[in-house]
């Protein structure tokens, strides 16, 4: 993403998060006109397919829990000492920018060392990102269903590094409200949570401009 039109974006972005009663009243007056078109490295990519996994309080957690929502989504492993940190530090600002939106936005982290990260391995983990688990879950399950999701749902590559320690991205991944990959952002770039932020406010006039 460029700089153009990057400010009028996340100023809507910040002014839609900000305010519910102007959420409802650009609904009311934008539901009635075409959709509002988005910048086309949202386009559409593929289906997420149903997944169903354990988050940090030990429940069953997947695909049917994040119907109507846009979520974006990171992989880490709580061992990490490489990028990890990073990575889950834009999430944890992403999660305080996004707190306004009430359960229309939704964090998830899928852990790809899921034979040590257990429950309550990334409660511990979550808790000391300041993560709210009714917004941003952490989840783990079996090393299969895990290669599942994130290789071939998410389209993230996973590898061992020689040493065995896990190899995974550091994309993070936005997803519409219909279960739609629509996108990626570095999670290393500077920018990440802003470019994040963006995208969201692009994704939420998408929906805005729609006819019920």
């Amino acid at each position: 993403m460029g700089m153009t039109g990057g400010i009028p974006r996340l100023g809507w972005v910040i002014a839609f998060l900000g305010a519910a009663t102007l959420i409802t009243f650009a609904w009311s007056g934008l539901r009635d006109m075409r959709p509002v078109p988005v910048p086309t490295h949202l386009q559409p990519i593929t289906d997420v397919p149903d997944f169903q996994l354990i988050d940090q309080a030990g429940k069953p957690f997947g695909l049917g829990d994040l119907k109507g929502k846009i979520w974006v989504a990171s992989f880490i492993f709580t061992r990490c000492s490489g990028p990890c940190p990073l990575i889950s530090s834009r999430m944890a600002e992403l999660n305080k920018m996004v707190e306004r939106a009430g359960k229309g936005v939704e964090l998830v982290s899928f852990s790809i060392d899921p034979e040590f990260d257990r429950p309550d391995v990334l409660d511990a983990y979550a808790d000391k990102l300041g993560a709210n688990p009714a917004r941003w879950k952490f989840l783990t399950g079996s090393k299969e269903e895990i290669e599942a999701i994130v290789v071939k749902g998410l389209l993230q590559p996973l590898a061992k590094e020689p040493d065995g320690t896990p190899a995974h991205s550091t994309r993070i991944v936005l997803v519409d409200r219909e279960g739609r990959l629509r996108g990626y952002v570095d999670g290393k770039d500077p920018e990440a949570v802003q470019k994040l932020l963006m995208d969201i406010g692009d994704l939420l006039r998408e929906d805005s401009g729609k006819k019920p």
